[in-house]
């Protein structure tokens, strides 16, 4: 995921430019897009994953080539239900919660946990799909694929400009924040974690 500047306009460029990679990757013939904020540092933050993920997939709808590519997540994110409900809710085809895996395996290894590394992941990974499946059918939904990029969720605390483009046609009733807050967010994490 590119870096975002401080400002809201920074990180819509950041935006911006994940899209063009995405469009240039897919006229290149590529069919699966893999959206990483591996690549972090102390003067690289990413941008946050849902943004990513619910804006790419608009943007490939309006451009009409969603169809012609799977988008991957490779996200330190992702750590509970509703995370990974979320990004599956707005278009991911699959998630790779690198940061949660390998902070179980530092558990185990620091004795935290008291099951064998894979067992241990295994088990993050089976209770967090159950979860998933049962929010699904909360909601009348049988498979993934139905689920997938439905974005069935309603926005709480962002402005209509923000939905209108990067998860649109999502329902909201609460105006709220927009991308120059959420850059704001996002590099105060930042500066924390370096």
């Amino acid at each position: 995921l590119p870096e975002p500047a401080i400002s809201g306009r920074g990180l819509e460029a950041a935006l911006e430019q994940l899209f063009e990679n995405a469009d240039a990757a897919i006229r290149d013939g590529v069919n699966i897009l893999i959206l990483s904020d591996r690549k972090i540092g102390s003067k690289k933050a990413p941008i946050p994953a849902l943004l990513a993920v619910a804006g790419l997939h608009h943007h490939l709808v309006r451009q009409g080539t969603r169809t012609r590519v799977s988008l991957v997540i490779e996200s330190g994110e992702p750590r509970e239900v509703m995370h990974f409900a979320l990004l599956l809710g707005y278009g991911a085809d699959a998630i790779n919660p690198y940061l949660a895996l390998e902070s179980i395996r530092h558990m185990v290894a620091e004795k935290e946990i008291e099951i064998d590394k894979e067992k241990a992941c295994s088990s993050f990974l089976k209770a967090n799909l159950g979860g998933v499946i049962k929010t699904m059918s909360k909601m009348g939904i049988s498979t993934v694929a139905s689920y997938r990029g439905a974005q069935i969720f309603e926005a709480i605390g962002l402005n209509q400009s923000v939905i209108d483009k990067y998860f649109t046609k999502t329902a909201s009733r609460i105006e709220g924040i927009g991308l120059s807050t959420i850059a704001k967010e996002t590099e105060s994490r930042h500066t924390k974690a370096y």
